[in-house]
């Protein structure tokens, strides 16, 4: 069979994406299903999704390693919070151990994915250096992650055009930028501005991190001494299992404090940070965010670097909104003119669901915004497909890795009883609510794209790793919801067996 023409390749289990979620599900599916066929498709040119596509300065994990790393192959890293370069080393190390990479094509945009309940699977299209390609599969795992690769969120900022500078979006960020010694504006106060900031200052002359309203920060050691020390100690694999729980009990312990005592929470965090300014610097201004913790994500701070960055001069906060961009920088609203050599926007990502993949179910297109999700993992009347959404309150991958052992669990149940399907349907009596409890811009702007939740299982996102670790590893597979079927020829034809056995 010719690679990369339009004939059709067959595999039991496509997955969509070579990222962090994309290299773990394809080890669970060669330990859990070692007999099933899969192929990876990877629109970019290398592993790693969001640790390949972003190489602004700083960029590093907004979790600790012992819980964004994987289950299966421990950290080895002295550091907890890690930067974008051991990030990739580490999935493309996890790659080649586990002999994922052979199964990855790289340069294939996914386009569709058409299911046919008559012959059981889905048609895959992609396009690869310029040349549709066709895939067919039993099974679909989307790991493409939630947000468009190819364009960030800008705002329609008046007069950007004036601006005589450079303007940069973290998303694209180029390679041969030079900012020694410029004045650089970095627009926003979430994660990715917490980041740049600090590691700006090296060579920039003053880094100025204008928003619009203040985020929660929380500051933790780059390095765990604890972690150290006990796979110093201790069998790797064991001192990792021991710190992985403790960082999951920390994470959640801290998720659920927080939502039950705001006021008591806000007060220790904003307390912290001004144990770092001082007590002169203006905290209702620039770190008092208007809402409560934990209603967006929290920007994580390693080894204080932002506060030491303010606090010695060479960065600073301006909490304002934007009237225009002007020759020299930008005008606020109250009037006062900041000048630069270099704009950046780190004002979001744009988000999309399964990569901007189009799905039909026997003809019929499936809008996301109207699918409800299954347990996190599957959506209502859509059939053998599964998408990787991570935890919005703790990493990423704990809850990634559940999600692909339990898509093992329905692979393989489909495969020992002869069946075709697997169909979450909905019943008739439900109350929505929006698939992601947070405030934040990107999931606000998103609401139409994002399926939705109801207030009951399994149509509810507990955000709880001990709920789904005992629903996704462990719970039925057949509780009544998610319906199990053969193909309608297969079906028929059985049940004229039988028939003719009886008479």
């Amino acid at each position: 069979m010719a690679y990369g023409t339009t004939t059709d390749e067959e595999f039991d289990v496509l997955i969509v994406g070579a990222g962090l979620s994309g290299v773990g599900a394809g080890y669970y599916l060669k330990r859990d299903c070692p007999d099933r066929s899969f192929v990876i498709l990877e629109n970019r040119e290398a592993i790693g999704g969001t640790w390949d596509l972003f190489r602004y300065p700083g960029i590093r994990s907004d979790s600790d390693m012992y819980t964004l790393g994987y289950a299966f192959k421990p950290w080895r890293e002295q550091k907890a919070i890690a930067d974008g370069p051991s990030i990739r080393k580490y999935v493309n190390e996890t790659a080649d151990e586990y002999g994922i990479r052979e199964h990855i094509r790289f340069r294939h945009k996914v386009l569709r994915a058409s299911w046919s309940s008559e012959a059981a699977r889905w048609t895959v299209e992609a396009e690869h250096e310029g040349k549709p390609v066709r895939f067919t599969a039993k099974f679909v795992l989307s790991c493409a992650g939630y947000y468009n690769y190819d364009k960030g969120y800008l705002p329609d900022f008046k007069g950007m055009d004036q601006f005589k500078g450079t303007l940069i979006h973290p998303q694209h960020w180029p390679e041969d930028l030079d900012y020694s010694g410029k004045r650089v504006i970095v627009i926003g106060s979430g994660a990715t501005a917490v980041t740049l900031v600090p590691a700006m200052t090296d060579k920039a002359a003053h880094v100025t991190m204008l928003q619009r309203s203040p985020t929660y920060m929380v500051s933790l050691p780059a390095e765990d001494a604890m972690a150290n020390w006990m796979r110093r100690r201790m069998p790797e694999s064991l001192a990792y299992d021991i710190t992985r729980l403790r960082k999951v009990l920390f994470q959640q312990i801290f998720f659920r404090l927080a939502r039950k005592r705001p006021q008591k929470t806000k007060e220790r965090l904003l307390g912290l940070i001004r144990e770092q300014l001082g007590p002169d610097y203006d905290m209702e201004t620039h770190f008092t965010p208007r809402y409560n913790p934990w209603e967006q994500r929290l920007c994580l701070v390693p080894d204080n670097d932002m506060f030491l960055a303010i606090r010695d001069g060479k960065a600073s906060v301006v909490t304002d909104t934007i009237e225009t961009f002007t020759e020299k920088g930008i005008k606020l609203s109250s009037g006062q003119e900041l000048e630069a050599d270099i704009i950046i926007t780190a004002t979001g990502l744009n988000l999309q669901m399964w990569g901007g993949t189009e799905l039909t179910v026997d003809g019929r297109a499936i809008k996301t915004g109207e699918l409800y999700a299954y347990k996190g993992a599957m959506y209502s009347g859509v059939p053998n497909f599964a998408s990787v959404f991570g935890y919005t309150n703790a990493s990423w991958t704990l809850r990634a890795d559940l999600i692909c052992q339990y898509v093992c669990r329905v692979i393989n149940y489909l495969h020992d009883y002869k069946l075709d399907s697997a169909t979450p349907q909905l019943g008739p009596e439900h109350e929505d609510k929006p698939f992601v409890d947070f405030s934040s811009g990107y999931f606000q702007r998103a609401q139409g794209i994002l399926p939705k939740q109801t207030t009951m299982a399994p149509w509810k996102q507990n955000q709880s790793y001990g709920h789904d670790l005992m629903d996704l590893r462990f719970g039925a597979l057949e509780d009544g919801v998610l319906i199990f079927q053969k193909r309608p020829a297969q079906a028929a034809a059985e049940t004229r067996a039988r028939e003719a056995a009886l008479a």
